[in-house]
């Protein structure tokens, strides 16, 4: 039997349950869970808040890393038994769309993903299709490398289609699971970085993390500050509240990128049409990496280049976690459950 933490409700609580332990079907491997990192979205599935809801019962996770324990048949990949693999958000890619063709599986519309979709990584054991895990290289640690699996990988992403470059002005708007991600990649870019956020205590982490500017947007206008120091060239929106995302539009310099990251509950956001034309602005959303991608962030730590902070929580705690997140009273980590 096999511990999972699973949604019957959505916005009830989780319950801990003793399952069967998964068999791995065609194409797909058994992993036995060492960590899993807790990102909004999860709760987000957990609740039903988005348009398109998840099918319950379902167990949660899409930041799982653990050891391959057993391997189905028609498993193609380069993978083994003992192998440390990460799985991540897009758990499943049809692979003959015109997306998947030109490496932008992550727009696949047959796509499958892990904890929303298909069973996920809240648990002891889960199963994953072969093609879409990632080796995690020596060096880097399942409480680690849990993270850098959605938190790390989409962050990356967005720096990575924003353009960022050096000399650029990067702004940040929330410094959290993801943010504090964001910045380092945006250092790795080249980019000066300003930070803004409502907690004091994320924008003194974003200092250690080399940001040059911080603001907390409860205390002084994010906009006018930006446009201050010349405006944004390049804004990474992860926040939860649409008006992050409407302010980081506003600090934006002419002929600025902003990439639109966060999936806040509240879906939509207000922003002007003339001066977008005027200005040259260019929104993007960037939904997580692909599998290369990830390779390249733990590329990336594994050289020393990115920090991840986080804690660690039991799985029978999940429910606890979750109401530390939404209260923001889990300060600047992000959470993960150990197993």
């Amino acid at each position: 039997m096999s511990k999972a933490a699973v949604v019957h409700e959505f916005k009830g609580p989780l319950t801990i349950e003793e399952r069967p332990v998964p068999a791995p079907s065609e194409g797909q491997v058994l992993v036995r869970m060492e960590a899993s990192g807790l990102c909004h979205t999860d709760i987000h599935a957990a609740h039903g808040d988005w348009p398109v809801k998840p099918s319950l019962p379902l167990v949660p996770g899409h930041e799982g890393v653990g050891r391959i324990e057993a391997i189905g048949p028609g498993v193609h990949a380069k993978v083994a038994e003992g192998d440390r693999v990460a799985i991540p958000w897009l758990g499943y890619a049809c692979g003959e769309c015109r997306y998947c063709n030109d490496g932008r599986e992550t727009l696949c519309e047959q796509q499958l993903n892990s904890g929303y979709a298909i069973d996920g990584c809240y648990a002891e054991h889960a199963v994953a299709f072969a093609r879409h895990i990632v080796k995690v290289p020596d060096g880097v640690e399942p409480v680690v490398a849990a993270p850098l699996t959605c938190a790390g990988v989409t962050t990356y992403k967005a720096v990575k289609v924003s353009g960022a470059r050096p000399s650029m002005l990067a702004a940040v708007f929330g410094v959290g699971g993801l943010g504090h991600m964001a910045l380092q990649y945006a250092r790795v870019a080249g980019c000066e970085v300003v930070a803004v956020d409502v907690h004091e205590d994320k924008l003194e982490l974003a200092k250690q993390l080399g940001a040059v500017h911080t603001i907390n947007a409860t205390e002084q206008d994010p906009v006018a500050e930006i446009k201050r120091l010349g405006g944004a060239d390049v804004a990474i929106a992860t926040a939860v509240s649409p008006l992050a995302f409407e302010q980081a539009y506003g600090a934006m310099a002419r002929g600025g990128t902003l990439v639109f990251v966060g999936l806040p509950a509240d879906n939509f956001v207000k922003l002007p049409i003339f001066e977008t034309v005027l200005g040259g602005i260019t929104i993007r959303g960037s939904i997580v990496g692909t599998h290369r991608d990830l390779e390249e962030v733990f590329a990336l730590h594994q050289h020393g280049h990115t920090r991840v902070v986080y804690e660690t929580r039991r799985l029978d705690q999940v429910n606890e976690a979750f109401r530390e997140v939404e209260e923001g009273t889990a300060g600047t980590a992000r959470l993960v459950f150990e197993f």
